[in-house]
Formats: structure tokens, C-alpha cells, sequence
């Protein structure tokens, strides 16, 4: 067994995440014991270590008399196979406070991997999770020989965008300032499969006026909800720094609300067509999966972007979280327009034989949806799809973010893609306490990245 050891620490804590716990009473003849308060950190401040992880338990005694404490830790990987199970008594002297030094003497696998700590009954952290040096992990590509021509294909069904008869835009004055109006764009998109008609997805469009060039913004958007709540619709600015675009893929989004349920004022209903869009016709592989066609979406609201006079020819961006992160590399990896920085914020649809895995859904969905396609069937077709195999076509700056508490697209999930970037310009973060969400200073992060980055 590999071996952990509990001694004292004389650092003083290093890292955040704490998180309290009480102890209880002792045996009967202590009944009126003060609880003991506990505290878990790590000494590194995002939980990433090269090797060896280490953390540091506070145990605070505020009682007269000493007292003993049962320590039982658990580490897992992320697949939630056992890596050790340890426990130890320690006495805590009488109003002090000991800091015990979790340390393991033997290097751990580049991985995601989750600490459990109890202190007697009560649970001090459950299934914290921290990484051992993750760009280091294994996820090689698994793209099919035609991955690149496949793609190629699928493109040549884009309608072509120069055609009025393929977009439509429709002013939004309650949403426009004088320097920035905001339009509803319609445009055609591919089928749904290898033949029917163009399906037409909608976004918002916000240009500047001055007669200026601006570099591009596309922002992607992230799974949708059912039933669907109520849309905002952006306003224009009075200082625009650039011509950016909102777009709702197919079924999604604006595409799923009626006119009530959207703040941008035209009396038009859209209606979602595709039920679970995950689900939508998963069993006709890569011929029909919805994200065939999402991911053309995508790539049309580009053409879309470029076509635009107001467009510097120089500067594309692109950024979104969860699903929207998933876009943002398939856009920057599929378009014929090249992107200066991506910043894809807890991306799915990563490493799907490891996701499956990991955690229930999305596999769950799909391994319904399947029909009669064996394992290995499902990720070959599912490879096409594959954010790390489409991060080997990317050559933008990307800045991505990913939560150590993500049970939706878990960190794994987030670095596969990264570590198969064809970009050397990359910059991850990791953020210890965040499941699935997007930090605080995210836009603040990537718009400073963007803008270094600017042509």
C-alpha cells in the first residue's frame, strides 16, 4: 500500500478552501465538550501539484483538557478508484490548535483526483478535487483518417451567406444606441443531415456606426434550458470596441422562445424542434447528430461577421462557457477565417471515452440514444466531435478556465482539448472551489488577453 504520512506542520497555512467541521463529544463523562473546529487547505493555491499532494489540517481544542481525534482520509481518481484509505489518532492539547501535515510519500500519476477527510463522524471535505500535474496526462487525439475531408463535406452545405436570400436582419431600436444599433439576424445554416432543407438559426448582431473597423466578438452560449426562461437581448454601447455577435444554435436559445419570452420586442415565436438536443438523432452518427449541424452554425455566424464592412479583416475573437466553450474551439478550428484568441470557459464535449466515465451525463444520454452501436462504434463516430481532436486544428491564442468541483464537464474533460492545442499561446486556469460555473473575474481575464493579443 502506498503510504501517507500525519505529522506537525510548523508553516504557518499556505493555501485557501477551508471548510469547518464539529467534533463530537468525547464519550459521556465529557459531554460538555466545546466541538473542535476544522479546517482543510492545500499548499498550493489552485490544488494543482506537480507529484506529491499536501495538504494541512487545522484542528482547534478550545477546551481546558486535551482530547483525541479519529482522521480518516480517502483518495480517489476522478474515476472513483480507490488510491488510499488512512486513518490515525491524534491528540489535540488543551486550548491550542495543531496543524497536521498530509503528505504522500510516493509521486501520484498526472491526473484529477479526489480528497475526502472526516475528523471522527463528522465530514471536514468530501471529494475535494485537485489535480497532479495535468497537462501531463495522456488523451492522444482519436480523430478518423478523414476527419479533416469529413469536415470539408459538411461545410460545402453552408449556404452561401452573400446571398440576401440567406440572412435577414431586423432592427432592434429599443436595444441600439446612436453608436452601436442591434439587429436580429436569421440566417441559413446546413440540414440536419446529408440532405433537406437549410435550417435557419438566429443571433444577435451589434454594429458600430461611425463607419469605423472593428475587430469581431462572437460569443457562444451554453447548454439551454427546459422548459426555457426568459431571453435577454444585449443593448448596444456608446463606445463599442467591437462588432460582436450572439448566436443561438439551432433549437436553442432565441430559436426555443416565443416573443414573451424574449426582451428584444419583435412579435415573431420560435419554437424548439429537436427535444433534448443532445439526444437529437444520436443514432445516426456523424450523418445527423445535432452538433453536426451546431457546430456549422457556428462557422455560418462567422461568414456572417465577415462579410460585414465594419470588420477589421484582421481581429476575430471568440469566447463562451460550458457548451459555449465547446463552440468557441469548434468555430476556431472549422472556420475558413482565421481567429486571434479563443477563451473557452468550462468546455464541454471533451475526451468523450473519459468523460463517459467520469461523470453520468452526457453518457448516460448517449448510451440511450445509441441504438444498436457497440462502445467502440459510439466513439468513433463521437470523435468527429471531439474537442480535443478539433484542438489540433486551432493555431489562436486560447485562454481556457476549468472548476476542480465540476461535475458537469470536469477538469479532465477541460485539459484534453488544451493540451492538443497546435498553439504554443495558452494559458489555463484552475479554479479549486468552482463546479460548474463561471468565475467572477473570467471576463475581465480573457479581455485582457484578447486585447495583448489585438492586431
Amino acid at each position: 500500500m502506498k503510504k501517507y504520512l500525519l505529522m506537525l506542520a510548523s508553516a504557518a497555512m499556505i493555501a485557501a478552501l477551508a471548510f469547518s467541521c464539529d467534533k463530537a463529544d468525547q464519550d459521556e463523562e465529557e459531554g460538555d465538550l466545546e466541538p473542535l473546529k476544522c479546517e482543510l487547505t492545500a499548499t498550493t493555491d489552485d490544488w494543482i501539484f506537480e507529484s506529491k499532494p499536501e495538504f494541512t489540517l487545522m484542528i482547534e481544542n478550545r477546551n481546558k483538557k486535551a482530547v483525541k481525534a479519529n482522521v480518516h482520509i480517502w483518495i480517489a481518481t476522478d474515476k472513483k478508484e480507490a488510491v488510499k484509505d488512512k486513518e490515525n489518532t491524534i491528540e489535540i492539547s488543551g486550548n491550542s490548535i495543531k496543524k497536521v501535515n498530509i503528505k504522500r510519500n510516493e509521486d501520484l500519476e498526472p491526473g484529477f483526483y479526489t480528497i475526502t477527510l472526516k475528523v471522527d463522524k463528522q465530514v471536514v471535505k468530501k471529494n475535494a478535487g485537485f489535480g497532479i500535474s495535468p497537462f501531463n496526462i495522456s488523451s492522444p487525439p482519436d480523430m478518423q483518417p478523414d476527419f479533416d475531408s469529413y469536415w470539408a463535406s459538411v461545410k460545402a452545405q453552408l449556404p452561401d451567406i452573400t446571398n440576401p436570400a440567406n440572412v435577414t436582419l431586423t432592427e432592434i431600436p429599443s436595444k441600439s444606441s446612436s453608436a452601436q444599433k442591434v439587429y436580429l439576424v436569421e440566417m441559413k445554416s446546413v440540414p440536419d443531415g446529408l440532405t433537406g432543407d437549410p435550417v435557419t438559426v438566429r443571433g444577435y448582431y451589434l454594429e458600430p456606426q461611425d463607419g469605423g473597423k472593428y475587430p469581431i466578438l462572437m460569443h457562444f452560449f451554453g447548454y439551454d434550458s427546459t422548459p426555457p426562461g426568459k431571453m435577454s437581448c444585449p443593448s448596444g454601447s456608446t463606445k463599442p470596441q467591437y462588432a460582436e455577435f450572439y448566436l443561438s444554435n439551432r433549437g436553442q436559445m432565441i430559436n426555443a422562445r416565443s416573443a414573451d419570452k424574449r426582451s428584444d420586442g419583435i412579435q415573431k415565436d420560435f419554437t424548439n424542434t429537436y427535444g433534448d438536443w443532445f439526444a437529437f438523432q444520436f443514432d445516426q452518427k456523424e450523418d445527423g447528430w445535432y452538433y453536426r449541424g451546431a457546430f456549422m452554425d457556428c462557422v455560418q455566424a462567422v461568414n456572417f461577421m465577415a462579410s460585414r464592412s465594419c470588420w477589421d479583416g484582421k481581429n476575430l475573437f471568440g469566447e463562451g462557457s460550458s457548451q459555449g466553450g465547446a463552440f468557441s474551439y469548434a468555430a476556431a478550428a472549422l472556420s475558413d477565417y482565421p481567429f486571434t484568441a479563443i477563451a473557452p470557459c468550462v468546455a464541454f464535449l471533451g475526451d468523450f471515452p473519459d468523460y463517459f466515465q467520469i461523470v453520468s451525463w452526457p453518457g448516460d444520454t448517449a448510451k440511450k440514444s445509441r441504438g444498436s452501436m457497440s462502445d467502440e462504434e459510439m466513439y468513433r463516430f463521437l470523435s468527429y466531435f471531439d474537442t480535443k481532436n478539433l484542438a489540433t486544428r486551432i493555431n489562436a491564442a486560447v485562454i481556457a478556465c476549468s472548476g476542480l468541483q465540476d461535475g458537469t464537464c470536469p477538469p479532465h474533460t477541460n485539459t484534453a482539448p488544451f493540451t492538443n492545442l497546435a498553439t504554443t499561446d495558452k494559458e489555463m486556469y484552475y479554479y479549486p472551489q468552482m463546479g460548474h460555473e463561471i468565475p467572477n473575474d473570467w471576463t475581465g481575464k480573457y479581455t485582457a488577453f484578447f486585447k495583448e493579443r489585438m492586431k
